[in-house]
């Protein structure tokens, strides 16, 4: 087994190297280096959920009003969609959303407004009020994710996003099978 330190021996290690060399030691018969990918991305993704959380709290917005907010927004003009749109977009349940937009209508960020297609459905319309705040947010989110990529040049960061998404898309046809 190599661990990425072993690798390049200028690069530093990590603990997950510390993880591996020791279940190596232990079960040299198991292939322990599956495990070094995903306990980084493990490691990775709390360091992302905490910078994120920083980020959200310095732009008064919670983790979750961005997320409605940036579905509505990057929807492009009229900055508008059902709440089944946005079931899909946020990935909560129906009555977690009909919370969401509650509080948010109660912040003035959203407003709810007929469908005048379907006078029977309701439109969740993202307000200017709204749409400041999560520009804002975007901006500052974006700050803290780019300073968290900060030590990886940009054929590094292309070819991690690249590697990513073959990962990504993998795992998501595995998960329709």
């Amino acid at each position: 087994m190599t661990t990425s330190s072993q690798a390049d021996p200028t690069a530093p290690g990590d603990e997950v190297d510390e993880l591996l060399e020791a279940w190596h030691r232990e079960r040299p018969d198991l292939p322990v280096e599956p495990m070094g990918i995903w306990s980084r991305i493990l490691r990775l993704a709390q360091h992302l959920d905490l910078a994120r959380r920083h980020a959200h709290d310095s732009s008064s917005l919670e983790g979750w009003e961005f997320d409605v907010l940036a579905a509505l927004r990057k929807d492009g003009e009229p900055y508008t969609m059902s709440p089944g749109q946005l079931l899909k977009q946020t990935h909560v349940t129906s009555g977690t959303m009909t919370n969401r937009v509650d509080r948010l209508v109660a912040r003035g960020l959203v407003e709810r407004q007929a469908d005048p297609r379907d006078g029977r459905s309701v439109r969740v319309v993202l307000t200017a009020d709204g749409k400041r705040a999560v520009d804002a947010a975007l901006e500052g989110l974006l700050e803290t994710e780019d300073r968290l990529l900060g030590d990886l040049d940009e054929d590094e960061r292309e070819a991690l996003s690249a590697a990513l998404r073959r990962l990504l898309v993998a795992q998501e046809r595995h998960q329709h099978d």
